[in-house]
């Protein structure tokens, strides 16, 4: 394999922190500086030296316009998410996040987890908009991080993609990995992590078709990634050939794709809790586009 394919897989690190590794010496193969194109053969001595760690990330309590609060108890606290928000703090960010927004409102959340994706037990993308459940109490971040795990969460996503999926319900079963050339991006690859997406077609347009969808697991960009695989790409979605033609037509700079409802059994009795969101005026203007030209 080449060096930053190969390193990416062995040292759990992207292909362009590999890169910038080989690119400053420190990746060395039988005692001779190797590039990241170069190629790794058995039997030869490999020596990697990793850069200092990163400062870690700190999470700052600023307030966050749109972040609304749709339930909260001692447990648990159940937000919509708007646009541009990322979940949690991280290298690189420094937009608003839904955790620096609850602390801003005054929202104890849970300390588990790393310091700053605390009481965080699923994510949503910093474009995708809808509900989600942060952890207040220890006990909660443990229920329901297990919950996460073991597929007992019902995430239901409404979902605006180009054309009309044949058939109109089906499952889509591919697995997902990042992407072999665009590190930012992730893609259907054979030797990527399982991945389990069902959905149907809920009405169909002229141009595209309004689709829910239930996510059987929850791999990064799952949604937007399998629906690319399939040639209908969410309407606005760039990154995974979505049309810009008809997004600027329908005024989208986003993909279409909103976190409609999510079900769990609530951490402290058991009982079933289902939580839903509406959609955000850009996206309900957008899919009121498509209804007139239909």
């Amino acid at each position: 394999m080449r060096v930053d394919a190969g390193l990416s897989k062995l040292l759990g690190l992207s292909r362009t922190a590999v890169a910038a590794i080989a690119e400053s010496g420190d990746v060395v193969i039988d005692g001779r500086p190797a590039g990241k194109s170069d190629r790794l053969v058995a039997g030869t001595w490999l020596e990697v030296t990793l850069p200092a760690p990163e400062r870690p990330v700190e999470m700052i309590p600023v307030p966050v316009e749109g972040l609304r609060i749709i339930f909260e108890d001692d447990d648990i606290v159940v937000v919509d998410k708007p646009v541009g928000v990322a979940a949690h703090p991280s290298p690189g960010w420094t937009g608003p996040t839904v955790i620096g927004g609850l602390a801003a409102a005054g929202v104890r959340v849970s300390t588990s987890g790393a310091a700053e994706r605390q009481g965080v037990v699923h994510r949503l993308d910093v474009g995708t908009t809808g509900v989600m459940v942060v952890a207040k109490s220890e006990y909660a971040y443990t229920v329901l991080k297990r919950a996460f795990k073991e597929r007992t969460v019902e995430k239901i996503y409404h979902a605006v993609v180009q054309g009309l999926p044949d058939p109109s319900t089906g499952t889509i079963d591919a697995p997902i990995d990042r992407h072999p050339k665009h590190d930012y991006k992730f893609a259907v690859v054979a030797s990527g992590k399982p991945s389990v997406t069902h959905y149907t077609v809920l009405e169909a347009f002229r141009a595209a078709s309004l689709v829910e969808v239930k996510l059987e697991t929850g791999r990064t960009h799952q949604i937007r990634v399998h629906f690319s695989a399939l040639r209908h790409p969410c309407v606005g979605d760039l990154t995974y050939g979505a049309d810009p033609v008809l997004a600027k037509r329908l005024g989208v700079t986003r993909q279409w794709l909103h976190a409609r409802t999510l079900g769990f059994d609530h951490p402290a009795d058991g009982r079933w809790v289902e939580f839903t969101s509406e959609y955000p005026e850009d996206l309900a203007v957008a899919l009121e586009g498509l209804r007139a030209e239909s």
